[in-house]
Order: C-alpha cells, then sequence, then structure tokens
C-alpha cells in the first residue's frame, strides 16, 4: 500500500522512549578501543600503507614497508592478508562507528520495543556492518599488491613522476563521485536511520544481520571513493584517518552535510588537479 512505510515510520517513532545509555556506552568503549590500536600501528610502522606513498619513495619495495610491530606482508601470502584485513578491519571501526552510531542506537532501540533482550541482535547488526567493511579490506589488499607491484617495476624517477599523477586521478575521481546520483541515493539511506529501519526491518538475529549488511552496503556506497584516497595517500596516514573521519560525521550526521557534500567535492577536485601537476606536494603522506 503507497501509505505503508509512512505509517510504519511513525509507529517506531512512536516506541522510541529513549536510548540505550549500555550500548551507547558500549559503543563508545569500544570505538576507543580500535583508535588506541589503529594509532598504535601507525606509529609503530615503519612506513604508511599507500600506494602513491610507496610509489613516489625510493627504497621501498612491495610490501616490505608494512612491517607493523613485527607483522610483515611480502609479497603475496593469507599471512599477509590475514594480517593486512585485520588492521584495516579494526581501522575502519574507529573511523565508521562514530558516523554508524545513530543508526545502531535506532535499530536497538526499535529492536527493544519488540524483545526484551536486544543486545545480541545489536551486535549481530554491528557484526553484519563490519563485515562488508572488512570485506572491502581484502580488495584493498589486492589492489595495494597490485599498485605496489606496478610501482616497483619502474626506475625510480619514473615512480617520482607517476606517484603524484596517481594520487591526483584519486582525489579527482573521489570529487567527481559526490555529485553522482548513487552516491546521493546511498548517503540518503544513511541519513535517515529512522527510515532506514521502517524500511528494511527483519526480525531474529538473521534478520538483524542482514540489515547490519545492508547498512554496510550503503554506507560503503557513500564512502568508497573517499577511502580509495586515503589508500593512494597512506592507509595508516594519522592525518587523512582523521580528516577522513571528520569527514564522514560530518556529511552523515550535521546539518550542514548536504551543502558539504558539493562542496567537498569541488576541493578534492580543485586539489587532484594541483597535486597531478606537481603544484604542490603529496599532503599529508606520512602519518
Amino acid at each position: 500500500m503507497p501509505d505503508a512505510f509512512p505509517r510504519k515510520s511513525w509507529r517506531f517513532a512512536r516506541n522510541l522512549r529513549g536510548m540505550p545509555l549500555g550500548l551507547l556506552a558500549s559503543l563508545v568503549v569500544l570505538t576507543a578501543a580500535s583508535w588506541t590500536l589503529t594509532l598504535y600501528q601507525s606509529v609503530s610502522m615503519d612506513m604508511p600503507m599507500g600506494i602513491a606513498v610507496r610509489g613516489g619513495m625510493d627504497g621501498m619495495e612491495g610490501m616490505a614497508g608494512m612491517a607493523m610491530d613485527g607483522i610483515a606482508a611480502d609479497g603475496w601470502s593469507l599471512a599477509g592478508a590475514g594480517a593486512f584485513v585485520a588492521v584495516w578491519t579494526v581501522m575502519m571501526a574507529a573511523m565508521m562507528l562514530p558516523a554508524a552510531a545513530p543508526m545502531i542506537l535506532m535499530f536497538a532501540t526499535a529492536q527493544a520495543r519488540r524483545e526484551r533482550h536486544a543486545a545480541v541482535p545489536t551486535w549481530m547488526f554491528v557484526a553484519g556492518y563490519m563485515v562488508v567493511w572488512a570485506a572491502a579490506g581484502v580488495l584493498v589488499y589486492v589492489l595495494v599488491q597490485f599498485g605496489s607491484e606496478l610501482a616497483t617495476s619502474l626506475d625510480p624517477p619514473q615512480r617520482s613522476k607517476w606517484a603524484p599523477l596517481a594520487l591526483g586521478i584519486t582525489l579527482c575521481v573521489a570529487g567527481l563521485y559526490q555529485f553522482t546520483t548513487f552516491k546521493h541515493i546511498c548517503l540518503s539511506h544513511c541519513r535517515s536511520p529512522l527510515a532506514f529501519v521502517a524500511q528494511h526491518w527483519r526480525d531474529g538475529r538473521v534478520g538483524a544481520l542482514h540489515m547490519g549488511l545492508r547498512h554496510g552496503l550503503y554506507c560503503f556506497g557513500c564512502c568508497w571513493a573517499l577511502f580509495a584516497v586515503l589508500v593512494a595517500a597512506g592507509v595508516m596516514s594519522i592525518a587523512w584517518m582523521l580528516l577522513l573521519t571528520l569527514v564522514v560525521f560530518v556529511e552523515k550526521l550535521l546539518a550542514p552535510g548536504r551543502r558539504f557534500e558539493g562542496a567537498l567535492g569541488i576541493l578534492l577536485v580543485a586539489l587532484g588537479i594541483v597535486v597531478s601537476l606537481g603544484a604542490v606536494e603529496m599532503p599529508w603522506m606520512s602519518g
């Protein structure tokens, strides 16, 4: 029926009596722990894990520069992939949970109105959300490996020439993506926790996992281009991590987000052009 969705929204709105403070505290602790681990990894690494970084710096051979407190990913290996994906997933928890918190809290509150114990389904929702970002980490590992092999196949002067161009193109792509319809659709779902919960609700723990996966896919659709910049610039660059965390938070949660979206696109394209032309040094390459 045409008015089914509005009726669902009003029903959820009436049932939301208050936010689960215990879950909120757990999310704060989890986010803080993720940031602590991420910062520890970033400062203990010998070199940042960016494609453009290794491409533009002499003496970086493949993934050997990814030593992380005794964990090294040297070429293609299951151990290296596992270590990379683990570090990536923790980093995504640190960066994305603040922006995802309203959606998680909305789900938990709605779940509590249906079942007496909502903790397990809520954490199933969070698990589904993080599975999407862990899967993205596998893709990033493959891209970093290929990028590293390509970079090390070039002579040092060629690497220095092509590295700014690679980062500049990535910045431009991220900027142009800000204006696409797909970006707007995904962002609209992320900005409306109540609408998402009402529209995509599924009962049970499996349903919670499915909802978390769906929300994670929408979130990935919003942010993949921004994180492509992180991959090119330096996966463990503290400055880029903090900046992108703030960008995602503003874009999804704050009132100026819609205007900010277009302004960010213009800024990224402009920065990409000047970086590609070598007018400025590649910014914030090391942590």
